[in-house]
């Protein structure tokens, strides 16, 4: 019931925009191109081991920030289609790096179970299919493959620095059973909403090279796509 309710709430009854809450409007033009940046190479510091090549849409700040969490945590859900817009973008800069042939697979990084419950949806995989969406219409081959699982409870990362984070989740995540033989159908890309130490992302390739090689291109070729990352991420790569 809680899960049907956060469909029509967020779909029928948008009453602010979800980065500025300027009244009678889902998503405002200023928000809207606040998300439509030029995707870049972000890269968290410290870098923890195993982090895949990242590409970000926009800085985790203002407007950008206070619609990713309008959709993740206040259940805007008709928000999904820009933010899924926004990483169809990140992905796009990052396919062409990858190497490999065949179609794009869209490996969204799992939340907690009792953090998905709580929600009443699963925003990482509900962008990943706007993403894909984004993609095939712009002629790309893309469709979302959700095959990672959580092996046993993680703590709230929400506090934790860096490392701790890391130690949260080793050998948090695998591949649920037949999942490597429709990873090797295409070229994997790891997705997810938010960067910030890089440590899901990270665990999430390690479980995805665990379980054979990573799409077309093999393990060295994964690729990973968030929608925002930290500012100072962005400001790595322009020193």
């Amino acid at each position: 019931m809680r899960g049907w309710w956060r469909e029509i709430n967020g779909l029928v009854l948008p009453a602010a925009c979800g980065g500025c809450g300027r009244p009678r409007t889902e998503l405002c033009e200023e928000c809207a191109a606040a998300l439509a940046g030029v995707p870049q190479r972000v890269r968290p510091a410290p870098e923890p081991a195993g982090l895949p090549v990242v590409h970000a849409a926009a800085p985790y700040e203002n407007a950008v920030r206070a619609v990713l969490l309008a959709h993740k945590e206040r259940g805007a859900l008709g928000l999904a289609g820009a933010l899924g817009g926004a990483l169809a973008g990140a992905v796009r800069a990052g396919a062409g790096q990858g190497g490999g042939a065949g179609p794009l697979l869209l490996v969204p990084v799992p939340s907690a179970r009792r953090a998905t419950a709580a929600r009443g949806h699963d925003p990482a995989r509900r962008i990943a299919l706007a993403a894909a969406a984004e993609l095939r219409r712009g002629g790309m081959e893309a469709r979302v493959l959700p095959v990672l699982r959580q092996r046993r409870p993680v703590a709230d990362q929400a506090g934790l620095g860096a490392r701790e984070r890391q130690v949260n989740l080793a050998g948090a995540l695998a591949v649920a059973a037949g999942g490597r033989r429709l990873l090797d159908q295409g070229r994997v890309v790891l997705v997810d909403d938010l960067l910030t130490t890089g440590a899901s992302l990270a665990e999430a390739a390690r479980a995805v090279g665990a379980a054979g090689p990573a799409g077309t291109g093999g393990a060295a070729a994964l690729r990973a796509s968030v929608i925002a990352a930290s500012p100072s991420a962005f400001e790595i790569n322009r020193n």
